[in-house]
């Protein structure tokens, strides 16, 4: 791997990456983006040559590192396409995306949402912000301490199915939740409120409430807006059709109503004869 002097201070690094054990790959990644994104313009040499070893690099490092690229990328005006849709290329397909979101890892769920911001812009790429009512009432209820009703008023803001909505208010990391307030336009101010108090296992730690604020700001309402189409796939179960209690009740109702007819024309066969009877007298 040949570097020019556009980057003297990787010399150190690439003489690490020659030892055996120790893998500098992830290092190397991030001090190239560092120093590229310092610079506001590149030559031509300097540009090719940050693609190539990026590209190079990007498959053989993990979530963390990617996600860190990622986010400095991502702030950068003139950053490469190419290696933005590399970058991209991790998010799994829609229908996969909801279960490898919830089983990730806090890291690995910062990684997706800024691929998401990376990918391809939708027709409305910028969610339309909830009524203020429907945020006032979401936070009513997470003072409150009442999840249920929390999940019920977002299944019906978000349009998703009410499993995935109490998935999200039960989801002991908090991401989910960063992602429908961004979705739903939800001031900042308003979204710490609710961390504290939701649901405790993310509320109880300071550190965990300061790094999803910090989330909240890192992701873009395009990305929170994909996401949230992305759950909304994830389609409610079909109500069952209405069936009577018992199997034959139909039957059974039908059958009594056949036989109170049956009696009533029977006693209208009865009465007539002895009126005309009693008219003869």
């Amino acid at each position: 791997m040949a570097m020019s002097s556009a980057y003297p201070p990787l010399d150190s690094l690439l003489d690490l990456a020659c030892r055996d054990g120790v893998d500098i790959r992830p290092t190397l990644l991030r001090v190239i983006t560092d120093l590229y994104v310092q610079k506001p313009t590149h030559s031509g040499e300097e540009e090719t040559q940050y693609v190539e070893l990026a590209l190079g690099l990007i498959d053989a490092v993990d979530a963390a590192t990617r996600a860190t690229v990622a986010a400095r990328l991502g702030s950068y005006k003139s950053a490469p396409q190419v290696v933005l849709r590399k970058l991209g290329a991790v998010v799994p397909p829609a229908p996969d995306l909801i279960d490898e979101f919830f089983s990730a890892t806090a890291i690995e769920r910062r990684l997706i949402l800024t691929n998401l911001s990376l990918a391809e812009p939708p027709a409305a790429a910028n969610p339309t912000p909830a009524p203020a009512d429907t945020i006032r009432r979401l936070e009513s209820a997470a003072l409150q301490h009442n999840g249920r009703e929390f999940a019920r008023l977002l299944e019906r803001a978000l349009g998703i199915a009410a499993p995935l909505a109490a998935r999200i208010v039960e989801d002991a990391s908090g991401e989910p939740i960063v992602v429908a307030a961004k979705a739903l336009g939800m001031k900042a101010a308003v979204l710490q409120r609710i961390l504290l108090v939701l649901n405790p296992e993310v509320g109880q730690s300071v550190e965990r409430v300061f790094n999803l604020d910090l989330l909240y700001d890192e992701i873009s309402p395009a990305a929170a807006a994909r996401m949230v189409a992305i759950w909304r796939t994830a389609a409610a179960p079909p109500r069952p059709r209405h069936a009577p209690l018992h199997w034959d009740d139909e039957r059974s109702s039908a059958r009594a109503a056949a036989s109170a007819a049956r009696h009533r024309t029977a006693r209208g066969h009865d009465v007539a004869p002895t009126r005309a009877r009693t008219n003869e007298r």
